[in-house]
């Protein structure tokens, strides 16, 4: 009987350099969980990403540590194989290195991730250190850091200029010499984006930030074209669920109006001789449809 294949930190090390790319999607409930870990995917990432396309906020910032604990219990359930990963929402770390670790703890004690990601470069090299000190796996994320969105602007792509492009080569090494077993690249020029992959040896997951990444994540609802508020010019919608979604409560709502759904096929039913007995006591109740005793 062939062993059930198991994703850890050692094993993306080992996919880097056997030049193996990493697929890694964002989770935020069990059914979800049970088809990307079916499909495959390397890691799954309960991101801060769903204050926007499970809550409905405007951006990540009203994310809490208890809610993304809340998602990790479920997503957990359903995996088997993929590396769990759980986003440390805006403020869980950046207040002391102690809530940090305390908080960082909570995801794996509490949520059941294996690791936790963190946004930031060398400022955030005192956390990491930290975190990986205390026994928690971290996931870097350098490029775009969206937790800071009103700090930059937006979400803005970054290294324009060669002072971001330098400071974001600095970042990712500081972020490897930090302890981090991996790291996301966001919305970073493609060649800029290759010269960090080629630079560290600690595997990069690129999201907008080309194809020469070490391994590639989307939002699933981006992927899946659920999410239609916007669409960055990053992502491949590979399905259209939103549509096809939308169709079909449609569809349900006018067959309940117009009584087509639910047909005595999809209902539960009596045995004749119950009924006649039931009829017998009540002469009201029809032993079945358009039929008289």
């Amino acid at each position: 009987m062939q062993k059930e294949r198991r994703v850890t930190v050692p094993t993306l090390q080992e996919m880097k350099k056997r030049g193996e790319k990493i697929a890694m999607l964002t989770g935020y409930d069990f059914l979800t969980a049970q088809l990307l870990d079916r499909a495959g995917v390397d890691v799954i990432l309960v991101g801060d990403t769903l204050g926007m396309v499970f809550q409905g906020h405007e951006s990540t910032l009203p994310v809490t540590v208890d809610e993304v604990i809340y998602h990790t219990r479920a997503v957990r359930r359903g995996i088997r194989s993929a590396l769990l990963v759980a986003d440390l929402p805006f403020l869980s770390y950046q207040v002391s290195i102690e809530e940090a670790v305390r908080n960082a703890g909570r995801m794996l004690k509490e949520g059941g991730a294996v690791a936790v990601k963190l946004e930031g470069g060398s400022t955030a090299v005192p956390v990491i250190s930290a975190l990986v000190q205390a026994g928690i796996p971290v996931m870097g994320h350098v490029g775009l850091a969206p937790q800071s969105c009103n700090l930059i602007g937006g979400h803005k792509v970054q290294g324009k200029t060669v002072e971001d492009i330098e400071q974001l080569l600095e970042d990712a090494q500081a972020v490897e010499d930090a302890g981090a077993f991996s790291m996301v690249i966001e919305a970073v020029p493609w060649p800029v984006a290759r010269e960090i992959t080629s630079c560290v040896t600690i595997p990069t997951i690129g999201i907008g930030a080309g194809p020469y990444c070490d391994g590639q994540v989307l939002v699933t609802p981006d992927l899946l074209g659920l999410f239609t508020a916007f669409k960055p010019h990053f992502v491949r919608r590979f399905a259209q669920l939103g549509d096809e979604t939308l169709k079909a409560f449609e569809t349900y709502v006018s067959e309940v109006r117009t009584g087509g759904f639910p047909t005595l096929d999809e209902s539960y039913s009596l045995d004749e001789s119950l009924l006649k007995e039931w009829q017998q006591i009540n002469r009201e109740i029809p032993i079945a449809p358009d039929r008289e005793v």
